[in-house]
């Protein structure tokens, strides 16, 4: 979507991304070896019962949903970064995941008049209804 698709208000939902075990440990291994993420076993005798999907590996899911379904030949040029990132709840394997994205606010820039602003809230929610990333970022577009 253009800078000029998007409105303060707007919601959108999209997104099948299935997690599975391999994946999780993949990731995990590489990027994010703790226990909890690499250890099948030792996270079936933990408090969350079983493997659990890093953080980092969840705002990777959503990046890839989000870029496929919005972001993709849009004039994207980036972000300055986030407001906030929480995991309220962990993603496990065998999760289906799914998007909603809440425009907050679109503005134009005064430095820079042919770039637009976009202030979103991104939202992954596993096939059971439950949120597992919540986020608040802040993304440039080129305007036409």
């Amino acid at each position: 979507m253009k800078f000029s698709e998007y409105s303060k208000g707007q919601v959108l939902k999209f997104g099948s991304y299935k997690i599975e075990e391999a994946e999780i440990l993949e990731f995990a291994t590489r990027y994010d070896p703790q226990w909890f993420h690499t250890d099948v076993d030792k996270a079936k005798a933990s408090p969350y019962g079983s493997l659990i999907a890093s953080g980092w590996n969840t705002c990777g899911i959503a990046m890839r949903l989000v870029t496929d379904e919005l972001l993709h030949d849009s004039g994207s040029i980036g972000s300055p970064g986030l407001a906030y990132l929480k995991w309220p709840n962990p993603v496990r394997a065998g999760d289906v995941l799914s998007v909603v994205v809440t425009v907050l606010d679109t503005k134009q820039s005064r430095s820079r008049p042919n770039l637009g602003i976009v202030q979103w809230q991104w939202q992954l929610f596993n096939d059971k209804g439950v949120e597992v990333l919540d986020l608040e970022a802040t993304s440039f577009f080129e305007r036409s």
